[in-house]
């Protein structure tokens, strides 16, 4: 007899990491028997990967309907669509944070906000895959194919009877078959030049570490930030006060663009990610100025109207106000 397991979440069963009703669905098409209203289906079917292909495959289908019957959605190519992907992929990062920074267990409302970026971001590569599928290209299982053959190759120590013991290891025997086996030739290959302008330092940097051309140490990038800011300096002191309008000085444009690369590189140094922490003090900023804007309106001032002595008084109150209730509530 084949052993049986139900779709209860009572002692004893298999664990169904989906909600009863969709597990329930997913047996209901295997041909599961419904008797007692209790599902059952064979131990060995994973009742959390088939609800989960059966959810993924009725999300395919909807992407048809939108593509058939939607005007907008039937206007849209990867060029159009592809601004939105990257406008969810910061929103999926914002949520993660949150969810990091979040008192509480996995039912808190951060939580439930990543799982909605999560369906936001699935839905943008559908909707890229369908449209290339559309002009005969590829279609979204070439490109789950493609994703699969590529973990397997790059994975030698799971799949294979590569050592690689640490993470370390792991990231070397990655470069080398990019390099030998994909065939990726230079030092910066495929380095996207879409990426923001802080993620892109860091690859490179990254790259060129790989072949040696790097720092012991974060000492190293902090000394070239502070030549490159004495350099921006004395370059501020030659240049203009007052360049022409939209035409901001080229040299100094240069030096500035000299010293946050060298920021970039401290920050890859202390394995700090340049980009999180840039978006977390802009968000630190945009509140504190928010709160000091609050804490004038209720002594009868308008923001706009204080001097700046005045604004850096209240701006100093908020941070004092914000560390002593936990600023990270408010950001």
């Amino acid at each position: 007899m084949v052993p049986l397991q139900t779709l209860s979440a009572s002692a004893g069963a298999v664990p169904v990491l989906c909600d009863v009703n969709r597990a329930r669905a997913a047996a209901a098409l295997l041909g599961a028997d419904e008797g007692n209203n209790i599902g059952l289906v064979p131990a060995g079917i994973d009742l959390t990967r088939e609800a989960v292909v059966h959810e993924l495959a009725l999300l395919y289908d909807l992407m048809a309907v939108l593509r058939a019957e939607c005007p907008w959605d039937r206007a849209q190519t990867q060029a159009s669509i592809v601004r939105y992907t990257l406008e969810e992929t910061y929103e999926l990062v914002d949520a993660v944070n949150q969810y990091q920074e979040a008192e509480g267990g996995s039912e808190s409302t951060a939580d439930t906000d990543v799982m909605g970026e999560l369906g936001d971001l699935l839905f943008q590569v559908y909707f890229l895959a369908v449209v290339a599928q559309e002009e005969q290209r590829y279609d979204l299982g070439e490109v789950a194919a493609g994703i699969r053959d590529k973990l397997v190759r790059r994975h030698p120590h799971v799949f294979a009877d590569i050592d690689a013991p640490t993470a370390d290891d792991v990231r070397r025997n990655w470069d080398q078959i990019k390099r030998h086996t994909e065939g990726r030739e230079g030092i910066f290959h495929e380095v996207p030049e879409a990426l923001s302008s802080p993620l892109l330092a860091q690859k490179l940097q990254s790259r060129a570490a790989e072949v040696g051309f790097d720092w012991p140490d974060a000492r190293g990038p902090l000394l070239k930030v502070d030549e490159e800011l004495q350099e921006l300096r004395l370059e501020l002191e030659q240049s203009p006060e007052s360049p022409a309008p939209g035409m901001g000085d080229e040299r100094v444009a240069a030096e500035l663009g000299d010293l946050l690369f060298a920021v970039v590189n401290v920050a890859r140094k202390l394995k700090v990610d340049p980009e999180l922490a840039l978006r977390t003090a802009s968000k630190k900023f945009r509140v504190r100025v928010e709160v000091a804007a609050e804490l004038a309106e209720a002594e009868g001032h308008v923001w706009s109207s204080l001097d700046l002595n005045r604004q850096e008084e209240y701006y100093q109150r908020a941070k004092a106000d914000l560390a002593s209730c936990g600023e990270t509530k408010r950001i």
